[in-house]
């Protein structure tokens, strides 16, 4: 999702299921498409036994939560599923419970290391859906061998306890009506901000009263809960994007129950939601400069002469499109904010590039189709269904994560380096805070990370990566007190099974055999 303004809350875009696309044009590479609801067992449901839970130092009112017993049944001839219960406030435990769904593909190769806990961003990403359709893109074959790799829908997402705000109908408006009112306008920002509150409302009405709830601290404490409850005294964990500061959490609150830890495309903790935004806008430009550049290398690029002239008329085709929108077949109306999704879609994958220029191609002709496509692909939505609530999970946890606490001189600094150094992505970037208008107020803090005491933790970073950008890894692992960085030299968006052998290599060396990398190992 794109954040509306640089004010404070971040990431200000999601990894739209981090991806290459293709179905007919669009397809996957860190995930593939298609649905995961109501996950339902077998008719003859395949019941296995439970590991002893780790309670050893668990406070008494928290033991019933940390001894439960998992009942796993198979949801198909590959995973086993099953629930369990966490508190829906790790502060006040007696206050209610909350339910986290969860998905394990067993070792390939005997008895396991252990259980793989993995998330895969957002935050508002289904790790269960992830796990249950995308497993060997979300982890290499070396890894699979020798762990249960789990997957889990954190509070708040998918078929946990979850976030609802809108149907289908009602998300589309949402997401893709065009404003009445001229961009920029104080009539505009008006209009875009009550579209925000309607959807803040809807929020607070339909969700059962736990947005207060949906925070990463409470998150990093079921994190806990689900390796205890596995029978694991340590937390092995894979983290993607949003998932690198769930596992920093964690490392954080339950240092001495680190384990092996990868946290892959990190996110910078120690900086505000303001500058989260800002860095963002300026990511996606690089990345978009980088895709100019090979697009107007080929034969087949919709563009032509240099990087530069090829992005000023970028931007005159997303001005051309926000004055007069392109209609699609199914009656919705591309606008310049809805081809800016489909862009910054394509942008996290390198392999997605040439399904961007498809698009460009046809929007410059008239068709809005494909581009549709890429913008659909990001928010989950297919042939009219969101296939997941990513976008109202995502609202919900930045706008309770980030503390709304930038100035109105901080906010213009922001805005104009956005136009500075982001200028084809500054326009579509800004605007007002969605966070303003949300019914719950803002608990988290930001901060750096040292997680002291806590064994090494790998961070890997992309140096051209769109979304979470290379220097918020190496602040991350230089936080960690035993932070330790391998770097990719390339596009997109998080680095580890992408093909390339030296980070893969390395990420497998050190789950598997307890291996540390080298720190500062650069793969190119």
């Amino acid at each position: 999702m794109k954040q509306s303004s640089p004010r404070r809350v971040g990431p200000a875009r999601r990894a739209p299921r981090v991806a290459a696309i293709v179905a007919g044009v669009i397809a996957a590479s860190l995930a593939l498409s298609g649905c995961l609801y109501g996950l339902i067992p077998e008719e003859s449901p395949r019941s296995t036994a439970s590991p002893t839970p780790d309670t050893e130092g668990v406070a008494a009112d928290l033991l019933p939560f940390y001894s439960q017993t998992l009942d796993w049944s198979s949801c198909n001839d590959t995973f086993e599923c099953t629930t369990v219960t966490a508190p829906l406030d790790w502060a006040n435990p007696r206050a209610g419970d909350i339910e986290l769904a969860v998905i394990r593909s067993r070792a390939e190769a005997g008895e396991p290391i252990g259980s793989l806990l993995t998330n895969p961003g957002g935050p508002g990403t289904s790790g269960l859906q992830r796990v249950r359709d995308s497993l060997t893109f979300m982890v290499g074959d070396p890894v699979r061998a020798v762990y249960d790799v789990i997957g889990f829908d954190p509070r708040g997402v998918g078929e946990s306890t979850a976030v609802r705000c809108y149907d289908d109908a009602e998300m589309d408006a949402f997401l893709f009506d065009i404003p009445e009112n001229e961009r920029g306008t104080d009539a505009w920002e008006d209009e875009v901000l009550d579209r925000q509150a309607d959807f803040a409302e809807a929020c607070k009405a339909e969700s059962g009263g736990i947005l207060p709830h949906i925070t990463t601290e409470n998150s990093a404490r079921d994190l806990d809960l689900l390796r205890a409850v596995l029978g694991d005294s340590e937390l092995h964990y894979l983290g993607y994007s949003y998932g690198t500061f769930l596992g920093a959490t964690y490392a954080e609150l339950f240092p001495e129950r680190v384990g092996r830890l990868v946290l892959d495309g990190a996110v910078d903790p120690s900086i505000p939601g303001i500058d989260v935004g800002t860095i963002q806008a300026i990511g996606f430009e690089s990345a978009l400069r980088a895709y100019m550049a090979d697009c107007v290398a080929g034969s087949d690029c919709p563009f032509r002469g240099t990087v530069d002239q090829a992005m000023a008329d970028l931007a005159t085709l997303l001005a051309s499109v926000d004055r007069d929108p392109l209609p699609a077949a199914d009656g919705r109306m591309l606008g310049a904010d809805s081809l800016m999704t489909a862009i910054v879609s394509a942008l996290y994958s390198q392999e997605s590039w040439e399904y961007l220029t498809i698009a460009l191609t046809d929007v410059l002709a008239g068709d809005p189709e494909v581009a549709f496509l890429l913008a659909d692909f990001y928010y989950d939505r297919e042939e009219g269904v969101y296939t997941s609530n990513s976008t109202e999970a995502f609202r919900a946890y930045n706008c309770v994560d980030y503390p709304d606490d930038a100035t109105p001189e901080q906010e213009a600094e922001a805005e104009a380096r956005i136009f500075a150094e982001a200028p084809t992505i500054a326009p579509y970037w800004i605007g007002p805070d969605p966070c303003s208008v949300w019914t719950t107020p803002p608990t988290g803090t930001r901060g750096a990370i040292a997680a002291d005491g806590a064994a090494p933790i790998v961070v890997v970073g992309t140096t051209n990566d769109p979304a979470t950008p290379y220097e918020w890894s190496v602040s991350l692992a230089d936080q960690l007190s035993s932070g330790v960085l391998v770097t990719l030299v390339g596009e997109g968006h998080t680095g580890y099974n992408k093909g390339n052998e030296c980070v893969d290599d390395a990420v497998s060396a050190y789950l598997v055999d307890g291996v540390v990398p080298d720190d500062g190992l650069r793969c190119e």
